[in-house]
């Protein structure tokens, strides 16, 4: 599995970015995807997870209410809309996938579980 993340950039304190991910392989609907990010200095850390279906999300406290989490399937593609952006949000973030047939946020919340990964894509929020 391949994964590749793309729509970052460059975007003001209180802006929106879109960002996706494109899976390749036949699998991809069965897989459980996350967000992760790592700012410069700190460890990565979890974004949001989602399952197989889409239809169970979940979403880190420091983010909740701004981000949100989905998937289309037919596209192979995950997707992070973030609203609300704040300085705080800067960071290189990153798509993963869970290949077990399962979902466990709270594996994923501890930064375990994910075997592919993607080269992350960079997201700068100016104050």
């Amino acid at each position: 599995v391949q994964l590749q993340a793309s729509g970052g950039g460059l975007v003001q304190a209180g802006g929106s970015l879109r960002l996706s991910c494109a899976a390749s392989g036949r699998a991809f609907s069965s897989f459980a995807m996350g967000w992760f990010r790592q700012a410069p200095g700190k460890e990565r850390e979890f974004v949001a997870a989602i399952s197989a279906s889409g239809d169970v999300t979940y979403h880190a406290d420091s983010v909740k209410g701004r981000f949100t989490i989905s998937r289309d399937n037919a596209k192979n593609t995950v997707y992070l809309q973030m609203n609300s952006l704040k300085p705080e949000d800067t960071a290189v973030y990153y798509c993963a996938a869970d290949s077990s047939g399962g979902y466990n946020s709270g594996v994923y919340r501890r930064g375990n579980g994910m075997d592919y990964w993607g080269k992350g894509t960079q997201v700068t929020v100016s104050s």
